[in-house]
């Protein structure tokens, strides 16, 4: 038996799609991947630090994984380990920290010689570290995706890195300036995923409406969202978390026109209040964001529109809470991502004056948590006995094939329905559990 692999991911979706490409390098060095991470020779923990929760994940992740498989040669990766390579390296029985500075080399790394033992016992030294700055802005070179992991829905990374100075963010950091990968190779790889039987593709990077605008001449995002969509085959693309201000209405306008394009946008808030947007360094008025969701929400009345929310981020006062509030109950939003400030050394936001209680983050975090539960219910209830195009997913819940729709809802079906198919059905009803019931 070969060589076996472990692909421990955590975080967005951009991290999923590079985990792809890490399988894939792996299976074409001649490795076996398991989903059982005691039985591996190499472990890769692809990590995120968009949070100290996300950081403290992935701490207690690769001391599990060491505890339980003391033998493997393991490797943290991702942004945490580019933004403090040293505190991973410290764990014990970590052998390479490697930024996304040197992503593409892991298989390199992991197959070279040891530097240090492994054990827990006797690992005395730290472990190697592999990363640099980000110096240049270079194009980079489509990943891999086919290796999905079991998913049905691959991501295609057509971007990488970001050029925005919010000031709460540590990501432009740790993902270095924005690069678009070349059109043609995301064609080919569209071309290839298609042919693999994938029905659905999603497009995802850290800031892809910024895709194509450092070429010369510019290759903007829209011109790239018709190439794919002529992809002979391919029958649904969505698209991951876009900025407001890089939303162009010809994207809008092109999915109003083109079944192909899943009517879903996740688009970032971040707060409600002007006061709070100006200190975090967003591009753009509450005033001006909802104008943006009212263009979306005239062309696709059934559009999901989904959004992020920062609660207690620094010098945010009561009423600028409620005006975050108020402003969410007003808009046609299907879900909210909360997240609760968490302070990243280095940004801008570190520094300011004003921070507030971790009680009183927690208190409105839970607010607005509830908030999106009651935005949810009520988008769901408005596709009861009504007809749906859902994706059939590879999970099973009692007793029940998993879907996704079109619009972004959770679904299920007939368990004989076999995974990666679109198909279309009458919502006969709600389960306990949220999701919509198709038959």
């Amino acid at each position: 038996m070969g060589k076996r692999f472990f692909v421990a991911t955590l975080g967005c979706r951009t991290n999923q799609a590079d985990s792809a490409a890490i399988r894939q390098d792996f299976l074409d060095r001649e490795f076996e991947e398991t989903h059982r991470w005691s039985e591996a020779d190499v472990i890769i923990v692809n990590s995120c630090t968009v949070t100290h929760r996300s950081d403290q994940q992935v701490r207690q992740l690769t001391r599990r994984l060491r505890r339980d498989n003391p033998e493997a040669r393991l490797i943290v990766t991702g942004c945490y380990a580019q933004r403090s390579p040293g505190t991973l390296a410290q764990i014990p029985g970590v052998d390479a920290v490697v930024g996304n500075s040197h992503k593409s080399r892991i298989v390199q790394i992991a197959t070279t010689e040891k530097t240090s033992p492994v054990g827990l016992a006797d690992h005395q030294q730290i472990a190697d570290i592999h990363q640099e700055d980000f110096g240049r802005r270079e194009p980079f070179q489509v990943l891999p995706a086919s290796q999905t992991g079991g998913k049905t829905r691959p991501f295609v990374k057509i971007q990488e890195g970001c050029d925005a100075k919010c000031s709460y963010c540590i990501i432009p950091l740790v993902r270095g300036p924005s690069r678009s990968a070349p059109p043609d190779q995301i064609l080919g790889q569209v071309n290839e995923l298609v042919e693999e039987g994938f029905k659905e593709i999603v497009l995802t990077g850290i800031h892809i409406g910024t895709y194509g605008m450092h070429f010369r001449p510019r290759y903007p995002l829209d011109r790239l969202i018709r190439e794919i969509v002529a992809v002979p085959g391919l029958e649904r693309l969505r698209l991951s978390s876009i900025e407001p201000m890089q939303l162009s209405r010809r994207i809008t306008e092109l999915a109003a026109e083109c079944p192909k394009i899943a009517p879903h946008f996740h688009i970032c808030l971040q707060s409600g209040s002007n006061a709070v947007l100006k200190r975090m360094l967003r591009p753009y008025s509450r005033e001006r964001f909802s104008e943006i969701v009212a263009e979306i929400h005239e062309q696709l009345p059934q559009a999901a529109i989904g959004t992020d929310v920062i609660a207690g981020f620094p010098g945010e006062t009561e009423e600028d809470h409620r005006q975050t509030v108020e402003f969410i109950e007003k808009m046609p939003f299907a879900y909210l991502h909360v997240f609760p400030y968490s302070e990243r050394r280095g940004t801008p936001a570190s520094r300011m004056k004003g921070k507030v209680s971790s009680r009183t983050i927690n208190l409105r975090s839970r607010h607005l948590r509830k908030l999106s539960e009651e935005k949810n219910r009520h988008f769901r209830s408005q596709f009861l006995d009504s007809q749906l195009s859902v994706l059939t997913l590879t999970e099973h819940r009692g007793g029940m094939r998993t879907a996704l729709s079109e619009n972004y809802l959770k679904a299920k079906l007939d368990s004989s329905v076999p995974a990666n198919r679109i198909v279309k059905g009458r919502v006969e009803r709600e389960d306990e559990e949220g999701y919509l019931i198709i038959r």
